[in-house]
């Protein structure tokens, strides 16, 4: 599974401007006002306690983590937000899983769909593309001199990871999605804090678009970015590790 994380495109992000930054934390935000409805508290809510550690490891500030939990009894409780995920195909046939949080499903589909089909792309059925990648839960430790291969190894195993991949930089540990609250939280009590923490899509491979149609499939990233309701987009492109958006 090696390189297969996300951690180098998060390092990306956190190297990008305020702006960019914002607009992440709100998509973290939202997570955790939906997460918090009917139970703010993240000791009985494992769901809520799992964006925490997604929101602490993209360093968003406790005071906007907090703001956010308080959200779900105010206004924004009242509004009926669903998870919805969208499959299609980029250009040059690359696939595409897009995670959303909406109150307007016709709405999203349709920004959606408007998107793709504007950079070359199609939305399609589900299913489509989904089989193409894996679901995992994946969490990033930072490699430190204190902390060695065989602890982290021991630690993950005991968690009940399947999988620990060590980088130059990092330790990459794999659950599987159900795993993952149980192992996240065992992690947390061994004192391990976490640069990536969440459930993720795992392309099983990734391939290689011309440049072309390279730059015209990371104008549609960019623009499914910046859409609202959606959350996170996940891919099969190799992308120039500057760039790399998710």
């Amino acid at each position: 599974m090696s390189g297969h994380s996300k951690w180098h495109n998060i390092q990306a992000k956190k190297g990008k401007a305020d702006a960019a930054r914002g607009k992440l934390f709100t998509k973290i935000g939202r997570e955790l006002a939906v997460a918090a409805k009917g139970n703010p508290n993240p000791a009985t809510n494992s769901k809520l306690a799992d964006v925490i550690a997604k929101a602490k490891a993209a360093n968003m500030p406790n005071d906007n983590i907090e703001r956010s939990i308080k959200r779900a009894a105010g206004d924004f409780g009242d509004r009926d937000y669903k998870e919805l995920t969208y499959e299609g195909y980029g250009v040059g046939g690359a696939a595409v899983i897009i995670s959303t949080l909406t109150d307007n499903n016709n709405r999203t589909a349709g920004d959606i769909r408007a998107i793709m089909s504007k950079h070359g792309g199609s939305l399609g059925t589900t299913g489509s593309v989904s089989y193409m990648f894996d679901n995992k839960g994946v969490i990033v430790v930072e490699r430190t001199p204190d902390l060695d291969e065989d602890t982290v190894t021991e630690y993950a195993l005991d968690a009940g990871a399947e999988d620990v991949v060590t980088e130059d930089d990092a330790y990459e540990i794999y659950t599987t999605p159900a795993g993952f609250s149980e192992a996240r939280k065992y992690l947390e009590e061994k004192g391990l804090s976490f640069l990536q923490a969440e459930i993720t899509m795992l392309p099983q491979n990734k391939i290689t678009l011309p440049e072309d149609k390279l730059e015209t499939f990371m104008k549609m990233l960019d623009k499914l970015d910046e859409n609202d309701d959606v959350q996170t987009v996940y891919h099969n492109v190799e992308l120039p590790e500057e760039e790399e958006e998710e």
